[in-house]
């Protein structure tokens, strides 16, 4: 049988960026951060969340899943999503998804439930800065005053023509989350880094 093996390390689909991202964090002088946040674990869970399943989950994974439309939970590493009444995404550190999806199938035991690693479909854009939301209202329609998409909020939304996920981090200065599809990662950073061009000296 043939050796399937991976023989060589992951890249991440803005690994060439990296530089770029960087430059234009140094440029700005503190008013953006760009960066990639490469190979997160992303693990797509469906449930009933009045059903058995969601409390189970929710204690195996240490954080409840949000009930709220557009919310954000957080506990230690991993992040909880909602992006549907019976949909969420669990965000993890690089290496856990495996793990992840284990914990949910276990937990939820013979209730309906659906699992799916999707960590290889998007890439994570860290956002942030004192001028963050200035620059992400370039190119989306959402109104991002802090009243309205304030931290721990989150959306499916465009940016710059791009699906993507918005997640507002749960503290001011960590800045934004822009989840977005691999394919679409590199024409997204070229289009941040114009944007950022105002900002930059």
């Amino acid at each position: 049988m043939a050796d399937t093996a991976l023989s060589a390390p992951p890249r991440s689909p803005l690994g060439r960026d990296a530089g770029r991202l960087a430059a234009a964090t140094r440029t700005s002088r503190g008013a953006i951060r760009l960066a990639e946040l490469p190979f997160l674990a992303q693990v797509n869970v469906r449930l009933d969340a009045k059903g058995a399943a969601a409390g189970a989950v929710a204690l195996a994974l240490g954080l409840q899943l949000p009930l709220e439309p557009n919310t954000v939970v957080r506990a230690g590493e991993l992040t909880a999503l909602w992006l549907g009444p019976d949909e969420w995404l669990v965000v993890g550190p690089p290496g856990s998804r495996a793990d992840l999806e284990a914990r949910v199938r276990e937990a939820a035991g013979d209730e309906p439930v659906s699992v799916t690693d999707v960590s290889a479909q998007r890439t994570t854009l860290l956002v942030a800065g004192p001028r963050a939301r200035d620059l992400l209202a370039h190119g989306c329609s959402l109104d991002l005053h802090p009243r309205a998409f304030g931290s721990g909020r989150c959306a499916q939304t465009t940016l710059g023509r791009t699906q993507v996920v918005l997640v507002a981090r749960d503290e001011p200065r960590a800045g934004f989350w822009v989840l977005v599809r691999s394919s679409f990662a590199g024409y997204l950073a070229d289009w941040l880094l114009d944007a950022a061009t105002e900002y930059l000296a």
